[in-house]
């Protein structure tokens, strides 16, 4: 087994026994930040404005009444508590009820931090804001991110590479026992269910699918912990396997892992969905998320075939860690540079040419929106505008520059300042990884097999020739050009081009220039 090295020894120290927490204990549950302060926040003259009369602006309001009336002050190990819920959409629908209520996380749930992350359970499945039916939903708080975007640009991000089960989400704010929270974003936690991480955990004993979490060194009460390979893992649904049920999980993740070690490619795709694992991959890559080889970070097996992913909390990513910290945070903090190629599953898997030319795929299919992210009127300044009076409520509360603990980039002064410092991280890290993975744009003309700029028989003809595997296409270009639908080059493709050539009407447009990233 290959020994850890001596930098990740020394980052999980850094997580798990280092952790200074800069959130006063002794200040109220949340700082009421006064007018010059609320300016120097957020660059707003106007707090009124920035406010609103009714403390709402196209945002769902969550209010929620604990027992006890000191919702504020719970901590992780006081579980859950009773409360009353009432979620008020944005077209007015009115959703009450009881549920039970309790703090979740791991570092946001550090006792001393006020702003904590929260998850709140019905007794039967209940649709929240149009995310579907479940009993359980996760409000996570965002305190480590002083521009409350990361969490949503990277689940943004997932869904558009199509990370299976990717949860959706939905900004809201937070009345706790009358106390406004400020913005937090809800979420689907990741678990089994049909409307979830659709997998079956009972069949056959039990001995069917599973759901993990890698888990590299945190150890809880009620927890069960796999080993496999060299990689530690908590079950997370069944959440409470018996016997027979981790020997037999720890068996496949054993086959697994040696796969992986020893196995042919084929042997390997038999074993892993490749798609979802290099999306996974270019995910976290992008992102650099220091948790990538500590926690948070899920599997699951279903038919057969291990899956990567759901993804799940990224506010300690896209640069937002302390480089001052250590030699390891430093390297997650800067834009530039690999990360996780040698953690989890991927220490085995980017050693692999093929994989690597995945994930280039991936990356060059996904291009144009990952660019847009960061790019001016992109992503970032889309989701930055449409919440701008819900930001600027949250920092009304919450000092944008408070520094929670040190494990987080220190924030800059105001909301302006940490808003383009991520702005240009996601800039750099983009042009960064695009000259790693060798990316460049090319132009052709759409059904134009061979490359010479016109559309004529001999296009056709090519196109013929590699459907009956007579020609060969090596780098994929014939294909590229030829494959007017934009999906499989097939022989419908061909007819459109012999119909066009003789001037007579096609369902696709022909000879016009298009332009893709290639690798």
């Amino acid at each position: 087994m290959k020994q850890p090295t001596a930098l990740l020894i020394a980052f999980l120290l850094i997580i798990c026994s280092s952790v200074t927490v800069y959130a006063d204990s002794a200040q109220p549950a949340y700082e009421a930040v006064e007018r010059s302060e609320h300016l120097a926040a957020t660059g707003s003259t106007d707090y009124l404005a920035d406010v609103g009369e009714d403390g709402m602006t196209q945002i769902p309001k969550i209010e929620i009444n604990t027992e006890s009336g000191n919702g504020a002050a719970l901590l992780k190990s006081d579980g859950y508590v009773n409360a009353q819920i009432t979620v008020t959409d944005t077209d007015g629908s009115v959703l009450s009820g009881s549920v039970l209520f309790k703090v979740r996380g791991n570092s946001t749930a550090i006792d001393s931090i006020p702003k904590k992350a929260f998850t709140f359970k019905f007794d039967k499945k209940t649709d929240v804001l149009g995310m579907g039916k479940a009993k359980k939903w996760a409000m996570l708080a965002n305190c480590f991110d002083p521009t409350l975007l990361r969490n949503y640009l990277v689940f943004d991000f997932a869904q558009e590479l199509g990370i299976p089960y990717t949860s959706e989400q939905r900004f809201t704010e937070l009345w706790l026992d009358g106390e406004y929270r400020g913005c937090y974003t809800v979420y689907e936690p990741i678990q089994a269910g049909a409307t979830r991480v659709d997998i079956d955990v009972e069949s056959n004993n039990g001995q069917k699918d599973f759901l993990l979490e890698y888990e590299a060194s945190r150890t809880e009460d009620d927890v069960t912990y796999i080993t496999a390979g060299g990689l530690r893992f908590a079950a997370s649904d069944p959440d409470e396997p018996d016997k027979n049920q981790v020997s037999y999980i720890t068996a496949t993740m054993n086959d697994i892992v040696n796969t992986l070690k020893t196995g042919s490619e084929a042997d390997i795709r038999r074993k892993i969905d490749i798609d979802s694992f290099a999306k996974f991959y270019l995910l976290n890559e992008y992102a650099k998320t220091a948790d990538f080889g500590l926690s948070s970070v899920f599997f699951y097996y279903k038919d057969g075939v291990l899956y990567a992913g759901p993804p799940w909390d990224y506010d300690l990513a896209l640069g937002n860690l302390n480089g001052d910290l250590s030699s390891s945070t430093k390297s997650a903090s800067v834009s530039s540079g690999i990360l996780q190629s040698g953690k989890n599953f991927y220490r085995w898997l980017c050693s692999k040419d093929w994989f690597q030319t995945e994930v280039k795929r991936v990356y060059a299919q996904h291009y144009d929106y990952i660019e847009n992210i960061s790019a001016d009127g992109g992503l970032l300044d889309s989701l930055r505008a449409e919440y701008a009076e819900l930001f600027s409520r949250n920092f009304s509360v919450w000092r944008v520059s408070r520094w929670w603990l040190n494990y987080q980039k220190v924030p800059l002064s105001t909301y302006d300042d940490n808003y383009r410092f991520l702005k240009t991280w996601c800039t750099e890290r983009n042009e960064w990884l695009t000259e790693y993975y060798g990316l460049s744009r090319y132009d052709y003309v759409s059904g134009d097999a061979d490359g010479n700029g016109e559309i004529e028989i001999l296009d056709a003809t090519l196109s013929q020739r590699v459907l009956a595997l007579i020609a060969e296409d090596p780098d994929g270009l014939i294909a590229l050009r030829a494959a007017l639908s934009e999906d499989m080059l097939d022989i419908t493709d061909v007819t459109a081009v012999q119909r066009f050539l003789a001037d007579m009407e096609t369902p696709v447009v022909l000879n016009e220039r298009k332009s893709v990233m290639r690798y």
